[in-house]
């Protein structure tokens, strides 16, 4: 099954993705996020209930993020071909960072090229989605704890990022965590460690990996980090980034993104994430 978020005129709907047309769910009175409906009915449940829903083409439908995290957890030098191009070691175990839930964005959104740094870098990623309130929970039955997985790109402001003692604040600037475009359930994914993972910066190919390079795999991560905290239903784990980021290219500064590129993270068996690189709009101060 493919769930999705979409805008609709009171905001947020839940869909479920047939083919070239979404399943309008936002009269199903379920959660209208993925992870939360998966959890409240279960996968049955939702195509019970889109057996009567209507429908609407996929091609007229803004799509959003297809999580909306209270956590959004992700691991650092998780590809050994990643490790190696940043010079470093392999962790002997897991390394974790936040991103602020703040930074995400949906498919189509625009990712801003801060007013403070011009070192931005793309690093294409597949997402972990929680769909079960869990803690302590073993590797074999990760599973269990999983709603589906979707495409991330973990922008990451490398200067912001290298002058601090922790990666959140170089990781977590608004609109450097694009999700989407939807979400895909293990069923219909089948092994999350087989999938090739690609990134393209216009039409370049810069990222180009298969998930079974991973050191530590997707339910590996799930389980060490419920043994720290619960984790929730719409959570999400960014499980790592390949080697081609531009900061791992030379000449750096011509790898990293600018305004204007376009950067598209494709994942087998889910699909492509595109979001295009503006300008920072000016800030405001809320009243």
């Amino acid at each position: 099954m493919r769930l999705c978020r979409f805008a609709a005129e009171d905001g947020a709907a839940l869909g479920i993705v047939a083919g070239e047309e979404v399943v309008d769910l936002a009269a199903a009175g379920v959660p209208q996020e993925p992870a939360r409906a998966l959890d409240a009915v279960g996968g049955d449940g939702l195509a019970g209930l889109a057996a009567s829903a209507p429908r609407l083409p996929l091609a007229e439908v803004r799509l959003l993020a297809p999580a909306t995290p209270r956590k959004y957890l992700a691991i650092a030098l998780n590809y050994r071909d990643h490790i190696a191009e940043m010079g470093m070691e392999a962790p002997e175990v897991p390394v974790f960072f936040n991103k602020q839930v703040s930074c995400v964005v949906g498919p189509g959104a625009e990712i801003h090229m801060p007013k403070v740094s011009t070192f931005l870098d793309y690093e294409a990623e597949l997402a972990v989605v929680i769909g079960k309130r869990c803690r302590h929970v073993p590797a074999e039955r990760a599973h269990e704890a999983i709603a589906g997985y979707t495409c991330a790109n973990d922008v990451s402001v490398r200067d912001w990022q290298g002058k601090a003692q922790t990666m959140t604040i170089g990781k977590s600037f608004d609109t450097h965590g694009p999700l989407g475009p939807w979400l895909v359930t293990g069923d219909e994914l089948g092994d999350p460690q087989s999938l090739a993972i690609r990134c393209y910066v216009e039409d370049e190919l810069r990222q180009d990996a298969r998930t079974a390079e991973m050191v530590f795999d997707c339910a590996q991560q799930v389980s060490h980090l419920s043994e720290a905290f619960t984790l929730e239903p719409g959570d999400v784990i960014a499980t790592g980034t390949p080697a081609g980021v531009g900061l791992g290219r030379q000449p750096v500064r011509d790898n990293l993104l600018h305004v204007g590129e376009t950067v598209r993270v494709e994942i087998e068996g889910i699909g492509e994430l595109v979001n295009t690189v503006v300008e920072e709009p000016d800030g405001f101060l809320a009243g």
